[in-house]
């Protein structure tokens, strides 16, 4: 039932994430009229979660699962309601149980709209037993 990747949420984005041999995570996004704030304009904060996402799943597709310490978003654009976005996120530094990522969104003339940097902090492995039922479900493509 996660917001953005949860694919059985009714309400949230069900994205779709893909790892590629270069050990970034992609995804490719359209938005719907209803995730807009200003007419015609994705919600940042959607914009934001989407980010956040991207990059922790680039680390739950190197076996790294974390959670979100700090996350800092740039806007440069606007993203529009109704044309496809093209998500990137990666894996800058690790570092003990920190890991720093960054991650962004284009438009489709492939300009930059949107840019994350974020820290990450690795679930302790009895924590993440815990979560294992709920992990399966949480996957890269």
């Amino acid at each position: 039932m996660c917001f953005v990747c949860g694919r059985d949420n009714p309400i949230g984005l069900r994205m779709q994430f893909y790892a590629d041999s270069d050990g970034c995570v992609y995804a490719d996004y359209t938005p719907r009229e209803e995730e807009q704030s200003y007419p015609g304009v994705m919600h940042g904060g959607l914009l934001t979660a989407m980010l956040d996402e991207i990059i922790g799943r680039t680390a739950i597709a190197g076996d790294m699962w974390c959670m979100t310490a700090k996350l800092e978003t740039r806007f440069r654009k606007p993203v529009p309601i109704g044309a496809p976005l093209k998500l990137k996120g990666e894996i800058t530094k690790r570092t003990g149980r920190l890991l720093e990522g960054r991650g962004e969104i284009r438009l489709a003339d492939g300009s930059l709209a949107v840019e994350a940097r974020g820290t990450y902090l690795r679930i302790p492995d009895e924590q993440l037993e815990q979560y294992k039922a709920a992990l399966e479900w949480w996957r890269v493509e």
